[in-house]
């Protein structure tokens, strides 16, 4: 075989190489692989039982947003779980780090997990668990895609009951979602893109991976209970004191979601979206309001402050 042949075969399977860690990155059982090969047992506690927690940071033009937040978050929650990802703060930074790196992505979605893990054979004794710690890296995720956000997000608001604080915390990040999901697969069914759940006293709490912020008689309502302390939920109360328009965390009803002149959704997946349509009516004019824009234009610029932003280590070795 000539030395020209020999070349191609090789740049070919260089490229091919190269081409199983396009869809992302995985950190399982202490090494990086391409997403598909990523597996963890179907005995572990996490897929049997949901017995886990997780934190998603993004990363934007090569910097993860407020890094540091999520792994606080994400800490804590592993600590609420009594569960030991078997790595400290500054290795499991690295770890997110070189998902993101292994999968050579600009604009990521980047996952941390850790389950209960496997009882000891022949147990159901959670305390003889040896926990599961594992992360990636995938190509950006969107609740609401840009062009969708052009026109707004439509939303609904189900007639399902989230899952009490009291029998799971959320601010304990979880996978408990079938409420959720139940509940989103009950607005498709209305042509709505969104759905937000209500407690047992009929106030509005969360939706599928988000917050969800209404204005309302001069100021920004958003739920203070039940519901997860979202980290853009953080950046949107903090822009919006920059900018001059008061927030309020308490009680926000369905009532005020359907009056207010404008509605937004904080998420990891998408930032800050508009919502123009609730339960198929319009909100305020129908079309994205002036301060949710302003707002957006200030969280997407904060992406680039090193204040709130961090360089991805792509030149680091593993």
């Amino acid at each position: 075989m000539g030395g020209k042949r020999i070349g191609e075969l090789m740049t070919g399977a260089a490229a091919a190489g190269a081409d199983r860690w396009l869809a992302g990155a995985a950190w399982v059982d202490g090494r990086y692989c391409p997403i598909e090969e990523a597996k963890i047992s179907v005995l572990d506690l996490g897929v049997t039982r949901s017995d886990c927690t997780y934190d998603v940071a993004h990363v934007w033009r090569g910097r993860f947003y407020r890094l540091d937040d999520h792994l606080d978050r994400f800490s804590a929650s592993m600590a609420r779980l009594r569960l030991d990802p078997g790595h400290d703060r500054a290795k499991i930074e690295a770890i997110v780090h070189g998902c993101v790196r292994h999968a050579g992505l600009r604009e990521a979605y980047v996952s941390m997990t850790c389950t209960r893990g496997r009882t000891a054979a022949g147990s159901r004794d959670l305390r003889t668990a040896r926990n599961t710690f594992y992360c990636y890296a995938i190509p950006f995720v969107w609740i609401s895609t840009p062009d969708q956000q052009a026109g707004g997000a439509s939303l609904w608001v189900s007639t399902v009951t989230r899952i009490p604080p009291q029998s799971v915390d959320p601010a304990v990040k979880n996978y408990h979602w079938l409420d959720l999901d139940m509940a989103l697969l009950d607005a498709y069914d209305h042509d709505a893109q969104l759905v937000v759940l209500r407690d047992l006293t009929g106030a509005i709490t969360e939706g599928p991976g988000f917050n969800v912020f209404a204005f309302v008689n001069g100021r920004w309502l958003t739920p203070a209970a039940g519901t997860l302390g979202g980290i853009t939920r953080l950046s949107v109360i903090e822009l919006a004191a920059e900018a001059g328009q008061p927030v309020e965390q308490g009680l926000l009803t369905a009532d005020d979601l359907r009056r207010a002149d404008e509605v937004l959704v904080t998420s990891t997946a998408g930032g800050i979206i508009p919502v123009t349509v609730i339960d198929g009516r319009p909100v305020g004019t129908g079309m994205p309001g002036r301060l949710t824009a302003q707002l957006r234009d200030r969280y997407w610029a904060r992406h680039q402050d090193p204040q709130y932003s961090t360089p991805v280590r792509y030149n680091e070795q593993d």
